[in-house]
This record gives C-alpha cells, sequence and structure tokens, in this order.
C-alpha cells in the first residue's frame, strides 16, 4: 500500500516548506542599523528578546510588494551581533557601508556576550564581505560608545556626536569625524551639552540638525531622570565646514519631547520625524511611546503636522525609517513599553501623507512634500515572503 509513503512524503515536504519560510522571515527587533543601496533597503544587527543578532537584511524594492508579504532576503552574518549602533553609506561607490559605533556581541548558537571588538565594520554589499579598517590616531575614548547616530558628507567624512559608554555611566559631548578616504580620526572637545538618543540630519548646505534625544547635565549620569530635549524650544546645529555649533528657535505646531525617534530628509528641505519615546529613569526604559509624525521646514523652522489619511501605523520607538521615493518606510522597533519587539514594516506616502498597504514601485521619483497644516515586475518567490498568515496549497493522492 503506498499511502504511508505520500504520508511520509507530505509531512516532510511541509516541514521543509515551513522551515524555508520562517528562515526568510527576520525575527522581531530593535535598535538596529540600516542603509539605502539603490533598491535594497538594508538592516543589520538589532536587539532581540533573547539574543542580539548578527544578521544581514534587505529588503527588494524593485518590485512591488503587500506590507504584509515584505520581500525579506537574508544577506549572510556579521562577524559580531550588533545594537545601538549606526551606519553610513560611502558617497563614493554607494556601495560600501561603514557601521560606527555601537554595542558588538560574541553570538554563539546558545548564547550571547558583550565584547569590544571594534568601533568601525564596513560592508561591501556588492560581495557581502565584511571587514574591519585600520583607522589612525583613533579616539580610545570613543570604544564601547553608542546610542549614537552619524551622518557622512559628500568628502567623506563620517560625523558623530555624544553617546553614552557601554553602562551608561558616562554621557559624551565630544565630536569623532572619520575620514573614509584615509581612514583617519579625529575628535574636536565641544563645549555644548551631552547627548544621546538624538536624531541627526545632514542638510546639502553642511548643517547637521540634532533634534531630540536625552541631555545630562555632566558627563557623570546620576541617578536622576534623564530630561528629553525640548524641540519647541531650540534645536543644535553643527556646521561641518567651520566646525561650530549654534541654536535655531524653531515655531509652529508644539511637538512633544522624546527620544529614540527617527527621522528623513525630503528633496525639498524638510525633515519628517516618527514616533519615539519618553523614558522612565536614567535606565532609559521606555515609559510612553508616539505614533505621530512632524514636519519640519528647514527654510522657515516651522514644526508642522500633517493630517494622515489610511490606516494608521502603531506607535513605534527604536525603530528605523527609510525614504525611498516618496515612501517613508518604517521597520521593526518597539510599539509599547510591554511590546518590546516587532518585525512589521509600515508605509507612508508623504507626497500625501497617507498610510498605504501597498508598495507601489510606479510611484513617482519626486519627494517634495505637500503643503502640510497645523493639525493635530519580477515576482517574488513565496518562501521570500513575511506574513502572520501562510497559505499551503495540499494536493493529496490516492491510489
Amino acid at each position: 500500500m503506498k499511502l504511508p509513503c505520500y504520508i511520509l512524503f507530505f509531512v516532510i515536504f511541509s516541514s521543509a516548506y515551513f522551515f524555508v519560510i520562517c528562515q526568510n522571515v527576520p525575527s522581531p527587533r530593535r535598535q538596529h542599523a540600516s542603509a539605502l543601496i539603490g533598491t535594497r533597503a538594508y538592516f543589520f544587527g538589532g536587539e532581540m528578546a533573547t539574543s542580539r543578532s548578527n544578521e544581514v537584511w534587505y529588503l527588494d524594492l524593485s518590485s512591488s510588494f503587500n506590507i504584509l508579504t515584505p520581500p525579506w532576503h537574508n544577506d549572510g552574518i556579521m562577524p559580531v551581533g550588533y545594537n545601538l549602533g549606526s551606519s553610513c553609506l560611502s558617497p563614493f561607490d554607494n556601495s560600501t557601508v561603514f557601521l560606527v559605533g555601537g554595542r558588538t556581541w560574541i553570538i554563539t548558537a546558545t548564547t550571547y556576550s558583550y565584547s569590544y571588538t571594534s568601533s568601525v565594520y564596513k560592508f561591501d554589499s556588492k560581495t557581502s564581505q565584511w571587514s574591519k579598517p585600520n583607522i589612525n590616531n583613533f579616539n580610545s575614548n570613543f570604544a564601547s560608545r553608542d546610542k549614537i547616530q552619524s551622518v557622512i558628507d559628500s568628502n567623506g567624512k563620517i560625523f558623530i556626536f555624544g553617546g553614552a559608554n557601554y553602562n551608561n555611566s558616562i554621557y559624551y559631548n565630544d565630536m569623532n569625524i572619520l575620514d573614509i578616504t584615509t581612514m583617519t580620526w579625529s575628535t574636536q572637545i565641544q563645549s555644548v551639552p551631552t547627548y544621546l538618543d538624538y536624531t541627526a540630519t545632514l542638510l546639502p548646505n553642511g548643517f547637521i540638525i540634532y533634534i531630540g534625544g536625552h541631555s545630562g547635565s555632566n558627563s557623570i549620569v546620576n541617578l536622576n531622570i534623564l530630561p528629553s530635549l525640548n524641540i519647541n524650544m531650540q534645536l543644535q546645529i553643527f556646521d561641518t565646514k567651520s566646525y561650530t555649533w549654534s541654536n535655531k528657535l524653531t515655531g509652529g505646531s508644539i511637538i512633544a519631547s522624546r527620544a529614540f525617534h527617527s527621522a528623513v530628509l525630503t528633496q525639498d528641505g524638510n525633515i519628517i520625524i516618527y514616533g519615539g519615546s519618553t523614558t522612565l529613569d536614567s535606565s532609559l526604559s521606555i515609559d510612553n511611546v508616539f505614533s505621530d509624525i512632524a514636519v519640519l521646514n528647514t527654510n522657515t523652522w516651522v514644526w508642522s503636522v500633517p493630517s494622515i489619511s489610511g490606516p494608521i501605523a502603531p506607535p513605534l520607538a527604536r525603530h528605523s525609517a527609510t525614504l525611498y521615493k516618496t515612501y517613508m518606510i518604517l521597520a521593526f522597533g518597539s510599539t509599547s513599553n510591554t511590546i518590546l519587539y516587532t518585525n512589521n514594516i509600515y508605509i507612508i506616502d508623504i507626497q500625501n501623507y497617507t498610510w498605504v498597504t501597498t508598495f507601489n514601485i510606479n510611484i513617482p521619483t519626486t519627494t517634495n512634500s505637500p503643503t502640510v497644516q497645523s493639525n493635530s515586475n519580477s515576482q517574488t518567490r513565496q518562501e521570500d515572503h513575511n506574513s502572520s498568515t501562510y497559505i499551503l496549497e495540499l494536493a493529496f493522492v490516492w491510489e
């Protein structure tokens, strides 16, 4: 009788099928790094519920897809587990990514342990190879620096401000600069307050705009509640040409102070921020998570809150935001102080500030933002999809 053989084949096939699917879906995570390389949105590492990730994933943006089944692809593993760092894409080849700062972890099949290995890793997206560059004049005080954001200018200089050490006992207010053309490090001692958990956005004029985050009154962190920076009072701006700081008062809508938010820059000079959270104490534990969008016009320095339509995304903090054409793509993060990890993505079309469920490859390439009011086709294989629901078509043969 052949029936048992067919049943055995079905069980083996089904197990393999589900194994392949599950292997092509990233686990829920937060505190990862991200970079847009051509039509691929890359994600590096992250903190997971029971481990730290050393995985590299990317979303294929060359085809349309539904956000319930995004085209995830695994691109190997990193030399270490990684979180709370930052990434920059080389302006010279638009394919090399530098991971700067962050926490590095030794990952085994069953355990993970913190171990500082390097402050800079280099990823070649063409070959999927990793390396540790040799750096001249490295600032040893930057070792184990995390909770930072970096930017890179057209000359290949990476700017990293502030941050904290591994156990949050020291905050920093220095500006560290890595010139990737010579692999030379330099450090500028600053007279501004310490910062971490902010967003850093580089404007075409060379100004870095720092929004939100936390600040300590001095380098040694006390057990007092750490204040979130008031976004509406003033912004800190660093001039990458003169290496000087300035403050900018902002007007318009009142935006709640926050940290762990995301920010993108549009072609017309608007900075769009999403989400973020407040924190409970010096442990920086998440308290209230935001789900709002705010837009800063960097010509007038006025904040506005656009009217939003479509199915609203949840609150998010410690996530990432990638701007591709007119789509702002949000990935991973925490949605509340109890749901600390997710592997979902959400997309908002900034042409009309509409949340969408379908990524349409034919959307126009312009990223000019609309006027906002101050109110509140290659196919992808099934196993490359991420979905909360899997459909398996079954065919039984009886003899």
